[in-house]
């Protein structure tokens, strides 16, 4: 497909810039001494590495479903974001181990005005990559852009507080500052981690994304039909940027087989139609009951039992549960 041509380009000039700026941060280490500034270099050493596994995960996911992947190979983005936010954690441990051993055993920092520059460049460049990678990430519907965009723009947030600190070192020459400033960084890259593996674990267990649900249930609003009489027990599961439906949907009871098959191709077109990227739609039909005529818009029903009160509006809360509705 286009669309996972266009996120391997991304990734492969994500890539290139990230190694780019990584050897100028350990330029600036070199040159410093500052383990405020290692934090960055570390971090940088992380984005290479998730960079060239997410470039990986976004081929593999891209392949074609199979006799062994049914649902396709999107899940190995959710892998991809898993290691990422480990290495993230595992570089802000470092630091924190690192920094607090020279809290006590402080080391000669040099030429701070350099190392400052080139953490200003740094920072800027990641910031901007981060906000397209964020962007892309949105547009593709690719977990993995957009984690990677999420973990860039903390490293440029990181890079602006540690400008901070590095000012405040420079003006002030308190050396064991330098440690102080490279903890608190590593506290919150740390806490990133945690971020991205959280996100990692909810999209492996199929966990709700209340977001995307509320998306496709605007989509869904805005088609509906009158004999579209109410849809529950709705589930989505994401495979990388593919989607796949199942729900339950209730048609009129005396429809043929061929009625409620054509209704449901609809339904499945307009999901289909609406994204950018493939889904995947199963759909049960279940017949109407007595107690579906309040809230069944269907104009000159003959089997009507009751008076139609009102449609009651799809809400996410209430289609993902398995319960036909009425009044």
């Amino acid at each position: 497909m286009e669309h996972d041509k266009k996120k391997i380009r991304i990734l492969t000039l994500t890539l290139i810039i990230s190694s780019l700026l990584m050897l100028i941060k350990f330029g600036a280490w070199i040159i410093t001494h500052s383990n405020a500034i290692l934090t960055d270099a570390l971090e940088s050493i992380v984005n290479v590495f998730a960079g060239t596994f997410a470039l990986y995960s976004v081929y593999f996911a891209s392949k074609p479903q199979d006799e062994n992947h049914p649902y396709g190979h999107g899940k190995i983005e959710f892998l991809s974001v898993g290691l990422e936010g480990t290495l993230i954690a595992i570089a802000g441990l470092s630091i924190i181990v690192k920094s607090t051993y020279n809290l006590f055993y402080p080391h000669e920092i040099h030429s701070l005005d350099i190392g400052l520059y080139l953490t200003v460049l740094t920072g800027l460049i990641n910031f901007f990559m981060g906000l397209y990678l964020q962007k892309k990430g949105k547009k593709l519907h690719s977990v993995t852009l957009t984690a990677n965009g999420k973990h860039i723009i903390s490293d440029a947030y990181s890079s602006g507080g540690l400008i901070v600190g590095i000012v405040l070192i420079w003006i002030s020459g308190i050396s064991w500052m330098d440690s102080a400033v490279a903890i608190l960084f590593g506290l919150f890259i740390l806490f990133t981690g945690y971020k991205l593996m959280r996100k990692s674990l909810a999209g492996v267990l199929d966990e709700v994304d209340f977001a995307l649900v509320e998306e496709i249930l605007e989509v869904v609003n805005k088609n509906r039909k009158d004999d579209w009489i109410d849809i529950h027990n709705f589930r989505v599961i994401k495979y990388g940027a593919n989607l796949h439906i199942d729900c339950h949907i209730t048609l009129p009871w005396y429809y043929t087989l061929e009625e409620s098959h054509q209704l449901i191709s609809d339904v499945e077109s307009i999901l289909t139609r609406e994204s950018e990227n493939y889904v995947e739609v199963f759909i049960h039909a279940d017949p109407c009951l007595p107690s579906s005529c309040n809230i069944c818009a269907l104009k000159n029903c003959k089997e009507r039992k009751h008076e139609f009160v009102k449609q009651i509006p799809w809400t996410s809360e209430m289609i993902l549960k398995n319960k036909k509705h009425s009044l």
